[in-house]
């Protein structure tokens, strides 16, 4: 009897078809059972929303409508980016048969196109980080097919002309959403790290995908709301929102944490921050490593913080000029009540940032100069150019997002908000937890950041209803007298308080040139800086990180680019740069404030009970 050629070990170690049929039969009996008891449970639960949980708010088959009508109207360039697929995939076919039948190391062809359309060309894409990809033959053939159709699909449809900006925008948005959708590492069979795994488990990491899967529903009632880290690992004043100090202040909108002291003296004149109420503060305050709080109160600043209330449907009514009266100005009004002071620092981060602008003009035009500085960390204020969350806001969009804040009870739900901001980053928000989580079955890791990101708010009706139609659609902050806040006309140009302006380079939420637009409005002395990173880590940059670095010009440019062009860059931190512009502006020094010891008392330890509800 002649031997049977031995059949060559499979790259992914998959199982014979006898043992591979078992082990999935098993798999479809397990699954089926915790899918059963999935749903008996949601029989006596609410089970209202729909599992995805969102509408096609963004009219999204409009924009393709529009845009397929542009693209058959010009056939012939049509045709020839069909001829240029059909000659780039022959080129992928040639290349893959060279290695398959020669071994030859021939490289894959890669498409020309901008690096923004070749995500998968980036040898720091952490899709393709496992070896097989490019060891094995099958999944590199997998791989550079999807990059090349991906690359072809954001192109083509990119260069289509005629469409205006938005719709061009809106098309290009979602036809990136749709391709890192569809990349080969979202699906089982086609991720060499899940089959691996599969085989190596017995099918184990597919019923822990499911189990992960029914739960992640279950937890967002209906919705699916994917588990980003353990949130078991963090309680909000132990190991994050940790830095010591007290509430000592509160009303309907905010409680004002006062931090205790770490310095002997401190200077004269305080600094109060004002976060977005779109996140909870403690994105200031996660570690004793990387707490600006913290590094704020070593540097000698009493230092305080607004911690917005986490609002429910009782707000529903609650408006813009509330948050500017009974937030900026009550927090203004408290901190120079607790310390004696007869100025303060005030800090906007992001929408605080845009709050704090109206009020510095509200301020100006009622003779109130108790503000020494201001300092606006990637904040909007003039709309103009918004960036990817443009894709969002739209006439019909904002009326149907008006209609869903009546639904859910007059705010919009923390969900809607963190699933458009996840968005903005697909890839490592979304589709690399379905891959961990889903698909190979394991546990999200503990990580702080994360978990502050999971902990969304509420947004109340009538501010969120302004704050998207008089900014976003409208531009009228930037316009003179384009809002009226408490009877008074808002004109930004009145602003004479020094600023400090940090825009990041890699901002997808505030785009940096959009950033610098609106610094260039107001009157008063102006310190632009570009961090490094995006519109977390390149504000959250401690100096014992040495990481990112700045940019730095004191001259005004028309335009962004051009002040880039003349831009110094410094390594580390822009923290001590702050700092060294804020001390001629800060007073001398005078004995430590203790939080409770002035006209303000004690209400609770920071970092107080508004901070702790969550939306979901």
């Amino acid at each position: 009897m002649t031997d049977q050629p031995k059949k060559p070990p499979s790259p992914t170690g998959t199982p014979g078809t006898e043992a591979w049929a078992g082990t999935m039969a098993g798999i479809a009996e397990r699954s089926q059972k915790l899918v059963a008891d999935f749903l008996d449970r949601q029989a006596s639960g609410p089970g209202q929303a729909s599992p995805l949980g969102m509408a096609d708010m963004a009219n999204v088959g409009t924009a393709f409508l529009q845009m397929s009508a542009k693209m058959l109207a010009d056939p012939e360039k049509l045709v020839d980016a069909q001829l240029a697929l059909w000659r780039d995939y022959t080129e992928l076919w040639r290349s893959a048969a060279l290695k398959m039948f020669d071994g030859a190391k021939a490289p894959a062809p890669e498409a020309p196109a901008p690096k923004a359309l070749a995500p998968g060309a980036d040898p720091a894409d952490r899709r393709f980080k496992d070896d097989a990809w490019r060891d094995t033959q099958v999944f590199d053939f997998i791989k550079q097919s999807y990059l090349l159709t991906s690359r072809w699909m954001q192109s083509t449809v990119g260069g289509v002309e005629g469409l205006d900006a938005k719709t061009k925008r809106k098309v290009d948005f979602f036809t990136k959403q749709f391709v890192d959708a569809l990349a080969p590492t979202n699906f089982a069979l086609t991720n060499p790290e899940v089959l691996r795994a599969t085989v190596e488990s017995k099918g184990e990491n597919l019923v822990k995908g499911l189990e992960h899967l029914l739960s992640d529903l279950e937890k967002g009632k209906g919705r699916l709301r994917v588990s980003m880290t353990d949130e078991s690992a963090f309680t909000v004043g132990v190991n994050v929102a940790a830095t010591p100090g007290k509430v000592v202040f509160q009303n309907r909108m905010f409680q004002l944490i006062q931090y205790s002291p770490t310095t002997t003296e401190v200077k004269t004149v305080p600094i109060v921050i004002m976060p977005p109420w779109i996140n909870k503060f403690y994105i200031l305050d996660l570690r004793e490593s990387n707490s600006l709080v913290k590094w704020l109160t070593d540097q000698g600043y009493t230092t305080f913080v607004v911690s917005w209330i986490n609002p429910d449907g009782s707000m529903a009514e609650t408006t813009f000029a509330d948050y500017m009266l009974e937030g900026a100005i009550a927090a203004k009004n408290a901190v120079l009540a607790a310390t004696a002071a007869k100025k303060l620092h005030i800090v906007g981060y992001c929408l605080g940032g845009t709050l704090l602008s109206a009020t510095l003009a509200y301020l100006k035009a009622k003779g109130d100069d108790s503000v020494a500085t201001a300092t606006y960390l990637v904040t909007m204020i003039d709309f103009a150019n918004a960036g990817d969350l443009g894709v969002f806001i739209d006439e019909e969009q904002i009326t149907g997002l008006e209609k869903r804040m009546d639904e859910a009870g007059g705010y919009l739900d923390a969900a809607d908000m963190a699933t458009t901001f996840n968005l903005l980053r697909s890839n490592d928000l979304i589709w690399s937890f379905v891959v961990n989580n889903y698909l190979l079955g394991k546990e999200p890791i503990p990580f702080d950041l994360l978990y502050w990101n999971s902990d969304s708010t509420r947004m109340p009706k009538a501010m969120h209803s302004f704050y998207l139609r008089n900014m976003y659609l409208e531009n009228n902050l930037a316009k003179p007298g384009g809002i009226t806040l408490d009877g008074v006309a808002i004109d930004l140009r009145t602003i004479t308080v020094p600023s400090y302006m940090v825009s990041a380079r890699e901002d997808h939420i505030a785009p940096w040139a959009s950033t610098y637009a609106g610094a260039t409005i107001f009157s008063g002395p102006m310190r632009f800086i570009l961090a490094g990173s995006g519109h977390i880590a390149g504000v959250v940059n401690p100096p014992a990180a040495k990481k990112y670095g700045y940019w730095t010009n004191d001259k005004r440019a028309k335009t962004a680019e051009d002040w880039l062009k003349g831009a110094k860059e410094h390594p580390g931190s822009w923290w001590p740069d702050w700092d060294e512009w804020l001390a001629p502006h800060s007073g001398n020094k005078v004995p430590a404030r203790e939080p409770g010891s002035g006209k303000l008392k004690i209400i609770e330890d920071a970092p107080g009970s508004y901070v702790r509800v969550r939306a979901v």
